[in-house]
């Protein structure tokens, strides 16, 4: 499976009232497509640092990063913006859902960042995706009147909008009770399974269990890298669309295309 993330010697040091701080000291990785990461590690490790920098949050004080084979490490805010919008997918803890905004309309966000006019096609996407997060009854619902979970299902269809290379989450189930925290990681396991790829960042041993891969750092340095032979379970009912109508919405064939300018 080819990589659709590559990191060479990634460093990145803070400057704090003329003190350096060393956040990353020199990281290699590689995800491959379609794998799901977890990173662990205490407060201070560098797996907060090391996400915002594959989101192009931020830019590496050294080294390389590699995004489907082009090199981003140093692009300027413009290009870093363009990348973010067409290629990366977004999950927060804090859902960051514009108040007021539909379920809808917050789904669309990516795309309007993108450019692309709000057509009949969009709008048909945008709600096949709230259909198939569970919110297919809440389109004009705006997020005060959603749950914590079904806010982040919320987050999670916007994530999906733009047909992202790489899904990133930060800490997501953080905010949740443990009912729901199972419910929006079973939803981002059944989207792995159909070839999404997430690296995600949780402090939880049980979050990370659904991960195939967990990856724990200490002290800016990954410490260990370890394939997950224990899954978590599954439960084939949280996604209930047909498998191919389930691929249509998640990686739709000239979807950009079409509604771009």
């Amino acid at each position: 499976m080819a990589s659709v993330v590559r990191i060479e010697e990634l460093e990145k040091t803070y400057i704090l009232e003329s003190v350096l701080v060393p956040a990353l000291k020199g990281v290699t990785l590689e995800v491959e497509e379609g794998d799901f990461v977890a990173l662990m590690g205490p407060s201070g490790s560098g797996k907060s640092t090391l996400l915002n920098l594959l989101g192009c949050l931020d830019r590496p004080t050294y080294g390389q990063y590699f995004l489907a084979d082009q090199d981003i490490a140093h692009l300027d805010d413009d290009q870093l913006s363009e990348i973010r919008s067409r290629y990366l997918g977004f999950i927060f803890q804090q859902y960051n859902l514009l108040p007021q905004y539909t379920v809808v309309e917050n789904i669309e966000i990516p795309l309007l960042y993108q450019g692309c006019k709000i057509t009949d096609q969009t709008l048909e996407r945008c709600e096949g995706l709230a259909r198939l997060v569970g919110l297919g009854d809440r389109f004009d619902h705006r997020p005060m009147q959603l749950s914590g979970g079904q806010q982040q299902r919320v987050a999670i269809a916007r994530a999906l909008v733009n047909d992202p290379a790489v899904i990133l989450a930060d800490e997501p189930t953080g905010n949740l009770d443990s009912h729901t925290s199972d419910e929006i990681m079973n939803l981002l396991a059944r989207l792995n399974d159909i070839g999404k790829t997430i690296i995600m960042v949780t402090h939880e041993n049980e979050i990370a269990s659904w991960a195939k891969r967990i990856i724990r750092m200490r002290d800016g340095l990954i410490e260990s890298d370890v394939r997950n032979n224990e899954l978590h379970s599954r439960s084939p009912g949280t996604i209930s669309l047909p498998p191919e109508m389930l691929e249509r919405l998640v990686q739709p064939q000239g979807f950009q295309q079409a509604g771009a300018n």
